[in-house]
């Protein structure tokens, strides 16, 4: 007998309703509830809110509600509250019942400008440091990239400052208190600006024209990435056309200082093998796997058909070049700004040359410039031209094209918002997410994650020891050692 359903009819009471019961175990939610401790916003924003006037939504909520508009990429903060009351699992997860009163989405920007960066900033990196207490760092050796990101800005929103037009447009005046505006509020640790400050966008001025293929309004968001488990130890956002080789040693910081483990290696493409940048790694006792920006050099010169760098040998003896033709290459000037010398040979001989067509196109010779540090940095390229490093590089271009594609199914290619601070508020949040990703996923397999309890305890048991020894020898009779189970045990009179 088929059966046939009849009109819906509400009930007057509901009685025995557990939201909790609703929400499957394995849900993904549950577990980020579970490992993720939200309430350290109370004490990071207690300063930001008086002690009278209206009740504000507590900080823990904002957090979870910015978390659930990139978690599940909704388009706006209108439509994650429209929907809210449909979705058992996200009031579930922000400790909300079937009848509680739903905010106004306008509260998410309020609490973005009276937080600032910073709050976000710092669940990300207790995100990390909690991968790092679950053994998913090593830190040793890190992998550097950029990705562009379109910004929330149409193209015709774009003007031109040297054409005298743009301040006949509507929005002029807008724009000029825009830009005063991004100058007052300029954060001052940072060393980089934009390139191209001609064509400025007035919705939102902090983008840059970035001209790949066609010209859009970008940003640039640049990560730093663990090795062991593609976990992102250190992130931070840009205007598109800032130079990316600036940004690595920051990133390069920010690693050392949120995960406390000294950085061995970077490995990073041909835009970041600058000479400061490998000078630096030097200097910092860091192996930079890192094509040689000069490669790219010498290639243009060949295609020119003229001699290359290499074919001039030097002397530090007497510390000048000899070239192809024999003739010898001394020291002509001294740049202090960029730390080079320059060599060239008499004016007269170098025009006699037989060689001159094959050596250089320039009416005044052939000119050669070597680095104060040229020593330092010969040894550094030919560390970057290892069989290590090249398979570094090789391994690079995947692992970082894996952390930006996965970041797609945030919305991470697109911003959500304008301005800079707000960009870096997205990367901030998109990351933590796909840290806690692997986090979660790490802690349904106990296994690995006793295993990676027990290297992290390994680790330290052998500083410990190691400090010890330095500074009080121990007895025969009393010492540390480590049994085949993995335990530590002590053993002393």
């Amino acid at each position: 007998m088929m059966g046939v359903q009849q009109p819906p009819q509400s009930s007057l009471f509901y009685v025995g309703i557990n939201i909790e019961r609703r929400i499957r175990s394995n849900h993904p939610l549950r577990k980020v509830n579970e490992l993720i401790d939200f309430g350290f916003a109370y004490n990071e924003v207690k300063d930001l809110y008086g002690s009278s006037g209206n009740v504000s939504v507590p900080p823990p909520v904002i957090l979870k509600l910015m978390l659930l508009l990139v978690f599940y990429n909704v388009r706006s903060e209108r439509e994650l509250m429209d929907t809210l009351p449909e979705r058992i699992d996200w009031l579930w997860f922000l400790g909300y019942d079937l009848d509680s009163e739903i905010p106004n989405h306008s509260i998410l920007s309020k609490a973005r400008k009276k937080w600032g960066v910073e709050i976000f900033q710092g669940f990300f990196e207790r995100i990390v440091q909690q991968c790092v207490e679950a053994g998913l760092v090593d830190g040793r050796k890190i992998f550097v990239d950029s990705s562009l990101v379109d910004a929330n800005a149409s193209n015709n929103s774009v003007l031109d400052t040297r054409n005298l037009k743009h301040q006949l447009h509507k929005n002029y005046k807008k724009l000029e208190a825009r830009l005063e505006e991004r100058t007052e509020s300029a954060d001052p640790s940072r060393t980089y600006e934009k390139k191209n400050n001609r064509y400025i966008s007035t919705t939102d001025p902090d983008a840059a024209l970035v001209n790949r293929g066609k010209a859009k309004l970008s940003y640039q968001v640049h990560r730093a990435v663990d090795g062991k488990h593609e976990i992102i130890t250190a992130t931070d956002a840009a205007p598109g056309d800032v130079n990316e080789a600036h940004l690595m040693l920051p990133l390069l910081e920010k690693h050392e200082a949120i995960t406390e483990v000294k950085a061995e290696t970077v490995v990073a493409d041909s835009k970041y093998g600058t000479i400061d940048n490998f000078l630096a790694c030097h200097d910092r006792g860091i192996q930079a796997h890192i094509p040689d920006l000069r490669q790219a050099a010498v290639k243009r010169t060949a295609q020119r058909e003229i001699f290359a760098e290499d074919r001039f040998s030097y002397d530090p003896v007497t510390d000048t070049y000899t070239c192809p033709a024999g003739n010898l290459l001394k020291p002509k000037s001294l740049h202090i700004n960029r730390q080079s010398r320059d060599y060239a040979a008499p004016r007269k001989v170098c025009a006699a040359c037989q060689l001159r067509e094959q050596c250089t196109k320039n009416k005044s010779g052939r000119t050669i410039k070597r680095h104060l540090r040229q020593d330092v940095l010969d040894h550094m390229r030919a560390i970057s031209r290892s069989a290590n490093s090249r398979y570094d590089i090789k391994t690079r271009q995947h692992l970082m094209e894996r952390s930006f594609a996965r970041g797609m199914r945030y919305g991470f290619d697109q911003a959500r918002w304008r301005g800079l601070w707000r960009m870096r508020i997205q990367e901030y949040l998109t990351c933590a997410i796909q840290n806690m990703q692997v986090l979660i996923a790490y802690a349904s397999k106990p296994k690995k994650a006793a295993a990676a309890s027990l290297h992290v305890v390994q680790k330290t048991v052998v500083k410990a020891i190691g400090s010890l020894r330095l500074h009080a020898p121990m007895s025969r009779n009393r010492y540390f050692s480590i049994a085949g189970s993995g335990f530590l045990s002590y053993q002393g009179a």
